[in-house]
């Protein structure tokens, strides 16, 4: 089904995916009641919603129902049951995500509260001290400047703050956080990739030491993913270029640079981002970078979670840029 979606479907995509994704993510408007599921197209335009039934099961069968209805009455042109293992069409979102407390999350990295600020040292850098603690923005900002420092290699606003909401959205700029894959800290490292990047084991969960980490593996991914990158995108405007690379650099994260470059360079799956390379003036960035996962959806293990990553990394970006901590930083102006 995705493979015969019209790559013209991308248009306004991202908006409309953005919207839905943000009622979930801060519990608006549909998404108010958590016990619900809400279905969107191809297009990301919302469709409707149930109620969750008494059973995983259940729920599942109430899915399955009302997208028959939905293909019945003409609002899709087809429909896929889904299965506790396989999604189904029209696409549907759990409300219920009571892990993504972005608010909470925001307000940690902001150093809203005292008790959120910190200080300390790493590989001879200093960022605070015990009687006048920073917020974890700066401390993230002080270590990322020092390392492209180190190896010469700029960063652009853009790519900065997409860093610091993927901070927000891999564990909620929380210290401690731990995921079933054994992944750990602010940046969601598994323990052989800070072994790798010669972190002591007791230091696994120092924030400066996870952040250098996190910044070398950006280092590493851009100067593999710049030279494609700017083979097939590099005729765009600056500030579209820009914002595209980052996202795109920010999936590279999450899905590892290995997909990423196939997406950009390998004749199977790079048809979605020729496509809209020479069709750029119809498309935004964002448009582009969640446009060339979804047309991929289903190859390479990229499926939903790749989409919503890209999504919500988007989406926490532009609200740390709102709030009067982070509104007249320079990675925001």
């Amino acid at each position: 089904m995705i493979r015969s979606s019209p790559y013209h479907l991308s248009q306004n995509f991202h908006a409309n995916l953005s919207q839905i994704r943000q009622w979930v993510l801060f519990q608006r408007s549909f998404c108010e009641e958590r016990k619900r599921h809400i279905f969107y197209n191809t297009r990301g335009q919302f469709l409707g919603y149930i109620d969750n039934q008494e059973s995983p099961l259940s729920t599942q069968k109430k899915l399955n129902t009302v997208r028959e209805k939905l293909y019945r009455t003409n609002k899709v042109n087809h429909f896929v049951s889904g299965t506790s293992n396989e999604s189904g069409y029209p696409f549907a979102l759990n409300c219920n995500q009571p892990h993504a407390d972005i608010d909470a999350a925001i307000s940690r990295l902001n150093g809203i509260n005292k008790e959120d600020r910190l200080w300390g040292t790493w590989d001879g850098l200093s960022a605070g001290t015990k009687s006048n603690p920073v917020p974890l923005f700066q401390l993230v900002d002080q270590v990322y400047q020092a390392k492209s420092q180190i190896t010469k290699q700029s960063i652009n606003a853009s790519e900065f703050r997409h860093f610091l909401a993927q901070i927000i959205i891999e564990s909620g700029a929380q210290k401690h956080s731990h995921s079933a894959a054994n992944a750990i800290g602010l940046l969601q490292l598994r323990p052989e990739v800070l072994s790798d990047c010669q972190i002591p084991e007791k230091f696994y969960r120092h924030r400066m030491a996870q952040v250098d980490c996190a910044v070398r593996l950006f280092q590493q991914n851009y100067r593999n993913l710049k030279p494609a990158f700017k083979q097939v995108f590099g005729h765009l405007p600056a500030q579209k270029r820009d914002t595209l690379f980052s996202l795109l650099l920010t999936q590279s994260y999450h899905s590892g640079i290995g997909r990423i470059l196939n997406l950009l360079t390998n004749s199977e799956f790079n048809k979605a981002s020729l496509y809209f390379a020479s069709h750029a003036r119809k498309y935004t960035a964002q448009d582009i970078a969640t446009g060339i996962i979804f047309h991929n959806m289903g190859r390479q293990e990229l499926g939903l979670a790749s989409l919503y990553y890209t999504v919500d990394v988007a989406i926490v970006a532009e609200k740390l840029c709102k709030t009067d901590q982070l509104k007249k930083e320079w990675f925001c102006i």
